[in-house]
């Protein structure tokens, strides 16, 4: 049986902290559930015991944040895949900022200089657990992927915004995710 937590306390922060990916699962009232994973160097941070907060890349997809925008609940979970077993899952609700708002700046400055970011997601947590994870299998981290930094890096800015206009205004739902002003 698991643990609920009043808060991100210093266990929990800790072991968010040492894990070197995450998964993020969303939804809307109707339509396809969404979970992605996330990871990379830097890129989630604990703001305070009740904040956590991760730098979106841009991808092919937009389910997050129209699943926000639709219906406002998310939950991250982190896995033990070496070391003692856990999972940990941080329910609550997000802000989104995108690159187009006055606090753009203030939050991006917080992760590392990363060419396709798109957004900043702001998780206030409303419900914090652990399990015992014992079904997680082992698995050896080799280092974090290149390819999407890669491919950012190479394109321009123009050439992002065009892509994330393409590719990101909705969700395969067709929720409206990003604004044309915002990506």
């Amino acid at each position: 049986m698991g643990t609920t937590y009043p808060n991100i306390n210093g266990y929990i922060a800790d072991f968010i902290l040492k894990q070197p990916m995450f998964f993020v699962a969303t939804a809307a009232a109707d339509g396809h559930v969404n979970v992605s994973p996330k990871g990379g160097a830097g890129t989630l941070v604990v703001v305070d015991d009740q904040t956590v907060a991760y730098i979106d890349l841009t991808g092919s997809g937009s389910e997050t944040i129209a699943h926000i925008r639709a219906l406002n609940r998310i939950t991250l979970m982190w896995c033990a895949f070496e070391g003692s077993p856990n999972i940990v899952r941080v329910h609550g609700t997000a802000r989104v900022i995108t690159r187009d708002t006055s606090e753009w700046q203030e939050w991006a400055a917080r992760f590392p200089d990363i060419p396709g970011a798109r957004a900043v997601f702001v998780i206030t947590a409303e419900r914090v657990s652990d399990s015992c994870g014992m079904g997680v299998p082992y698995l050896d981290y080799v280092g974090d992927r290149e390819d999407l930094d890669r491919w950012a890096r190479a394109k321009s800015t123009e050439v992002l915004v065009d892509y994330r206009n393409r590719k990101n205004l909705e969700s395969i739902d067709g929720l409206p995710a990003f604004a044309p002003h915002e990506v």
